[in-house]
């Protein structure tokens, strides 16, 4: 797979390290790896986004970014507020084809979910995945209410024709409640897509050495590391019913 487009259900749930740690683990196999942030808002000029912090955290990838928008809002009312030109589908897939053309993986890093506008025609993320014909990794929150952003989102997905490459919990929590246990079997029913990993609350505050050989406990060899599902979810199997 040269492109990954990785979305979340939401907001705030734990792409940026995800994509860093997904980086990381590719870039530790050998594999020449780019990182593009189509639209980065929140952020002012001059301080690092995203796809820098990514770059931090993985060690030695290409990093790009399309445009930056002041306001930390959807990317087309970010653009539109700040009176700049927005990044519509077919630039970022175009971005992305051109890194592609010179890397292994190039992952492309969403903003919030997967139909937050881009422009003001409703152009999406999941547009852009569709020109590019590239695999979505869902990257989904651990506790209440997850399950229905989860399915909200696989829905989307299946019904644009794209592929959903699997879930990865963006933030798991070091002391889940009865609702992250329970989430961890009901999520792959949710997504109709495999969990593919958990990436521990706080891994982004890790040293980068640390993050780069940690990343492997936190994926399924899917996506080149060794965690694993099932002895997962028996780790935190919840209590039963009383």
């Amino acid at each position: 797979m040269p492109v990954i487009v990785v979305s979340g259900t939401g907001t705030g749930i734990g792409k940026t390290v995800v994509t860093a740690a997904v980086a990381a683990l590719a870039a530790a196999g050998g594999r020449s790896v780019a990182v593009l942030k189509p639209a980065q808002t929140g952020v002012a000029a001059g301080e690092p986004g995203d796809a820098a912090e990514a770059a931090r955290l993985a060690g030695p990838v290409t990093t790009a970014e399309l445009a930056r928008f002041p306001e930390p809002l959807a990317p087309a009312t970010a653009a539109r507020r700040a009176g700049l030109p927005p990044v519509g589908p077919d630039r970022v897939a175009e971005a992305a084809g051109k890194l592609a053309a010179e890397h292994d993986l190039v992952l492309v890093e969403g903003a919030g979910g997967l139909l937050v506008r881009l422009d003001d025609t409703g152009g999406t993320l999941a547009d852009a995945a569709a020109l590019l014909g590239a695999p979505v990794l869902v990257v989904a929150a651990a506790g209440l209410g997850t399950l229905n952003a989860t399915a909200l989102t696989a829905e989307a997905l299946r019904t644009r024709g794209l592929e959903q490459l699997g879930v990865v919990v963006g933030s798991w929590p070091d002391a889940p409640d009865l609702a992250a246990r329970c989430n961890l079997a009901d999520l792959p029913e949710a997504a109709g897509a495999p969990l593919l990993g958990a990436v521990p609350e706080g891994a982004g505050a890790l040293a980068p050495a640390a993050f780069r050989r940690a990343a492997a406990d936190w994926f399924a060899p899917a996506l080149g590391g060794r965690w694993d599902a099932s002895a997962f979810a028996t780790a935190h199997r919840p209590p039963a019913a009383p």
